[in-house]
Order: structure tokens, then C-alpha cells, then sequence
């Protein structure tokens, strides 16, 4: 005679455990990420924050003031000021008027963050083949996914409103 187990009922804790994991492991990766970004373009005068800035600048298809910078990477408006006016003193932008705002200056690249943006993109293209080598493409494209849809509804949650769309693309 055998034993016949009945199912276990689903745990209700089950999806917050595996979001709280998730969590902590985008954490560990955003930190791995910003530390693999700055040995990737160090040499290039670049942070992975100015990395960031500059791949914001270079995906708008308009010059935008550093606070709507900001908003599109989910950053604030100081951060991104400092990185911003630490750029421009090296020579990787400039503030130019904005037509639509006194006193939001527009940035935008030089012809030399230009360049080390276009290297930094170059090299990251490689890094990147060696990290997803093997990888499955619909794994990758699920968990961006996801990712996404976790930044919407952490956007609609706290503003009560629908989430407007993020910059996608921003390096690194």
C-alpha cells in the first residue's frame, strides 16, 4: 500500500521571499556593475556615473537641463548637477541657454566627451558579448521585463499616478 501525499498548499510569503532575494541581488549587481564600469573606462576620464550622465546626454534626441537628466536615470537632480559641473570642468560638456527656462542651462557633450563616450560604448559592446556569452536572449529579455514592470509599479506606488517612461539604453 502506498502513501499518496497531498499537495502542499501555496505559500503566500513565497512571491514577497523571492521579490526581498531579487532585491538584494540587483543590489549586489548594480554595485558589481558601477565597479566593472569604472575599470572599463578609468583610463578614459570616465566614471560609470559620468558614463551615465554622458549616455543620458547622448540618447536624448534634444539637449535636456541636468534635472530632466536626472529624471530619466532615476537619480537626483544634485547628483547628476555635481557629476555634471565635475564633466564640464574636464572638458566632456558645456552649459549651454535654455530657450525654454532662464536659468536651466542645457547640457551638452564636447567634441571630447563625445570621443570618450564613443570609446567607452566600444568597449562596453565587447564586455558586454563576453558577459552574455551563453546566455539565452529570452532569459535576458524576461528579466529586463520584469525589471521594468518592478520600476513602474515602484513609480505608480509612490506618486499614485502612472509612471512616466524611463530613459532605456543609458550605459552602463
Amino acid at each position: 500500500m502506498s502513501k499518496t501525499s497531498s499537495p502542499r498548499p501555496p505559500d503566500p510569503a513565497h512571491p514577497r521571499r523571492a521579490l526581498n532575494d531579487l532585491i538584494i541581488q540587483v543590489f549586489r549587481l548594480n554595485g558589481d556593475l558601477l565597479a566593472a564600469g569604472d575599470v572599463l573606462v578609468g583610463d578614459l576620464g570616465l566614471t560609470s556615473a559620468r558614463w551615465q550622465v554622458l549616455g543620458a546626454i547622448a540618447l536624448s534626441p534634444v539637449p535636456l537641463p541636468v534635472a530632466h537628466v536626472a529624471r530619466n536615470m532615476g537619480l537626483t537632480r544634485q547628483a547628476v548637477q555635481r557629476v555634471a559641473d565635475d564633466m564640464r570642468t574636464e572638458g566632456l560638456v558645456r552649459y549651454e541657454p535654455n530657450p525654454h527656462h532662464r536659468r536651466a542651462m542645457l547640457v551638452v557633450m564636447t567634441e571630447r566627451g563625445e570621443d570618450a563616450y564613443r570609446r567607452a560604448s566600444e568597449r562596453q559592446e565587447h564586455w558586454a558579448d563576453g558577459l552574455v556569452s551563453g546566455l539565452p536572449p529570452d532569459a535576458i529579455e524576461a528579466a529586463g521585463t520584469l525589471l521594468r514592470t518592478l520600476q513602474t509599479r515602484l513609480a505608480e506606488a509612490e506618486t499614485g499616478a502612472p509612471a512616466e517612461p524611463t530613459l532605456e539604453g543609458a550605459q552602463p
